[in-house]
């Protein structure tokens, strides 16, 4: 079995090339120990699973073999402490990391309950928005211009295994369906939480992490939602988006 060692192995820098590509661009991506890679391979028979296809595996030297390898029939590569540190970008490389290849994104109609994160800039925010939804019942996300790539891998750590639950496609515009469109925002004439129809189909969207709306052209038809706080300007957006997708759960259970 390959056992690679040296960054200037052709090998290893043809991975790393093609682990540069993010965001529209990126064509694979690393699933990072033993968790994720389990979390995957539990949801790959769902639709979101199945956009993820396995290439090649990953081992860290003087690891054993993960019992998925065998499953899997994939490739496998041995890597140096080195090796794995610097495509795992962590100070403790993991004992085990999944090359996946991203399929196309969804085309069908939207699911019953969608999340949509606009602006989204922070990977691990993203990752728990996703986290949040997929927790309580939401079915699919939309991610609009400016959002993190959603396979980055801080982004799927922080989803810890979302984001192969949930379809995830990205838009440039709002395409308004007849779904109930609601966008979070504490602003003046936002209709509180509580006074709001949540029932399905449900379109719930959050803003920027810093500004929110601001700049952004909501299309008419979409609900500006305000959850009550007291002694604080504004929740995280992805404290926020976890709050009202828990609110949609408590009132439509799944």
């Amino acid at each position: 079995m390959p056992l690679l060692t040296s960054k200037a192995n052709p090998r290893f820098q043809a991975l790393q090339q093609r682990l540069k590509k993010g965001g529209l661009r990126r064509e694979v991506t690393l699933l990072l120990g033993d968790k994720l890679i389990e979390a995957w391979a539990e949801a790959r028979h769902t639709t979101a699973g199945k956009r993820l296809q396995p290439a090649l595996w990953l081992r860290l030297e003087q690891t054993g073999p993960h019992p998925l390898e065998a499953v899997l029939g994939v490739e496998t590569l041995v890597l140096g402490e080195a090796l794995m540190r610097e495509l795992a970008d962590a100070g403790s490389p993991p004992e085990h990391a999944l090359l996946v290849e991203l399929g196309p994104e969804p085309t069908a109609p939207l699911a019953s309950r969608v999340i949509g994160a606009w602006g989204i800039q922070d990977p691990g925010n993203l990752g728990a928005i996703l986290r949040s939804a997929a927790a309580f019942g939401f079915q699919e996300a939309l991610l609009g211009p400016g959002c993190a790539d959603p396979f980055h891998p801080k982004a799927l750590r922080g989803s810890m295994g979302a984001a192969f639950l949930l379809p995830l496609r990205r838009v440039e515009a709002l395409a308004l369906d007849p779904g109930r469109w609601f966008a979070l925002d504490g602003g003046l004439g936002a209709t509180p939480m509580a006074d709001a129809d949540l029932s399905e189909p449900l379109r719930l969207l959050v803003g920027n992490e810093g500004h929110g709306w601001q700049g952004v052209d909501l299309p008419e038809g979409i609900q500006r939602l305000a959850i009550p706080i007291q002694g604080v300007e504004s929740l995280n957006a992805a404290v926020a988006a976890g709050i009202a997708c828990f609110e949609t759960a408590r009132r439509y259970p799944v």
